[in-house]
């Protein structure tokens, strides 16, 4: 009997629905289906390319309601997250609709002849998606790899395979050709390492944690498989004196708590100058203990449950360990829901050493630590005292403090009194262990192409 995946509701812990998952058998027939299709796609003009990629987006855009509520059955998302994140969805695939048609080359001044640059797809390209955004972060890579020719082979993950099926449903409702998007739930080990593992691949597109992506990086390296990395992060959110203070605190709780702390761009280290410390905390603590925990479909919740058993379990366990082994801590909590469901409620840390596990290692759930700092220099020291480099927040009033820390901070994506730090026409990417390479932006579509040099000699 074939094996299943069950999908269960976060909040309830009520199956969803059983989805076949795919063999590396069904990989193979994918891709020798996908190159097919893609060389057909290759050869089309850019403007048809573009014209399906709007068709599609505007086909997502008339079920935004129905992907939106799939979403919060199978990830536990709020209502008002999971219809942003169907939006989403449509808007990467209007923005790269755009870049088919401008996917330019350069010539080059030469002597004795044409120097020209050609951008060519790569082919059949690999997309494996995590379960804490399902629906974007797929986007991310299918959006302009499809623009750019390549065909796609999407492997969301176990636990929240459904958003994805219905978008290559919806691809074909719109005109895209058949087997161009084709989507193969399962199991990482099995489908998701034979993706990785299959010549017929040309890229890898991972998001998740580090040690897979590090496993994934070195099977790529055996065939010289290009891969996209967007791995952790444990982003310091550093909050200056001279801050607006009232702002920096009310904006923190949700720099944290959006998606149930299951972001790797979220702000989990919060780094706050000794001398308003005190008054920076009596004004946050009121703010975490306030968030609105419960049923991801009523619109006044502002977070809902964990995705999975495992996750909850991962999650108390560090809060757990940091109030039993460091002496002086404290936690402040929030509420959350009893029964069924995988609650965790919001939760700050005081009083840790900055090296304790809470403090350096990504928790991915509510869960933030408060640490102090001295100075400019301490505050810098302690953000980048980790492997991890993706995002963070800077929160000072002193235009040249905040231009100076948005250089000496190591991280892709920085924010300076404010959280914000995902578009999809900005770049996005970490440093160190937090990734490889850039999504999203201009340039995203480039990625997923090979630059071709072609010499034409204009002499006799």
């Amino acid at each position: 009997m074939p094996h299943e995946l069950h999908v269960l509701n976060p909040a309830t812990e009520e199956l969803v629905a059983t989805v076949p998952a795919a063999t590396p058998a069904d990989v193979d027939a994918a891709v020798l289906r996908a190159t097919e299709a893609q060389r057909a796609w290759a050869a089309a003009a850019p403007a048809d390319r573009a014209r399906v990629l709007r068709r599609f987006a505007a086909t997502v855009d008339a079920h935004i309601e129905e992907l939106a509520l799939l979403e919060v059955r199978e990830a536990g998302h709020t209502l008002g997250n999971a219809r942003w994140e169907a939006g989403n969805v449509r808007d990467l695939l209007d923005y790269a609709a755009g870049g088919a048609e401008r996917l330019n080359g350069r010539q080059i001044p030469v002597p004795g002849g044409l120097d020209v640059t050609l951008l060519e797809p790569l082919g059949v390209i690999g997309v494996i998606a995590p379960w804490n955004f399902p629906m974007p972060i797929a986007a991310w890579a299918t959006a302009p790899a499809l623009a750019a020719g390549n065909a796609v082979l999407l492997k969301p993950a176990e636990t929240t395979p459904l958003t994805a099926l219905r978008l290559a449903e919806l691809a074909l409702e719109s005109g895209l050709p058949e087997h161009l998007f084709q989507v193969l739930p399962g199991e990482g080990p099995v489908a998701g390492n034979a993706l990785v593992e299959h010549p017929g691949i040309a890229k890898i597109v991972f998001t998740g944690s580090t040690r897979v992506g590090k496993q994934i990086m070195a099977k790529a390296a055996d065939q010289v498989k290009r891969v996209t990395l967007e791995l952790g992060g444990k982003s310091p959110n550093i909050v200056f004196a001279d801050a607006d203070l009232a702002a920096a605190a009310a904006a923190a709780p949700m720099a944290f708590l959006d998606n149930s702390g299951q972001d790797c761009c979220a702000r989990t280290r919060i780094l706050v100058q000794r001398e308003v410390y005190d008054r920076f905390l009596a004004l946050l603590t009121p703010a975490v203990e306030e968030i609105v925990v419960g049923d991801p479909l009523d619109e006044r919740t502002q977070m809902g449950p964990l995705i999975s058993r495992a996750q909850l379990d991962r999650v108390r366990s560090y809060v757990t360990g940091a109030t039993e082994n460091a002496p002086g801590a404290e936690a402040v909590r929030g509420k959350a829901p009893e029964g069924p469901g995988f609650w965790f409620p919001p939760t700050l840390l005081t009083g840790l050493p900055e090296d304790a596990p809470c403090a350096v290692e990504e928790v991915f759930g509510p869960v933030a630590v408060v640490l102090p700092f001295e100075d400019e220099a301490d505050a810098i020291r302690l953000a980048n005292a980790t492997p991890y480099g993706l995002s963070g927040s800077i929160w000072t009033r002193d235009v040249g403090r905040a231009l100076r820390a948005s250089r000496a901070v190591r991280a892709g994506n920085l924010s300076v009194n404010s959280h914000s730090s995902v578009r999809y026409w900005t770049p996005f990417g970490g440093f160190g262990q937090s990734g490889l390479g850039r999504e999203l932006g201009p340039d995203a579509l480039t990625a997923f192409t090979e630059t071709k040099n072609v010499f034409i000699s204009t002499e006799a």
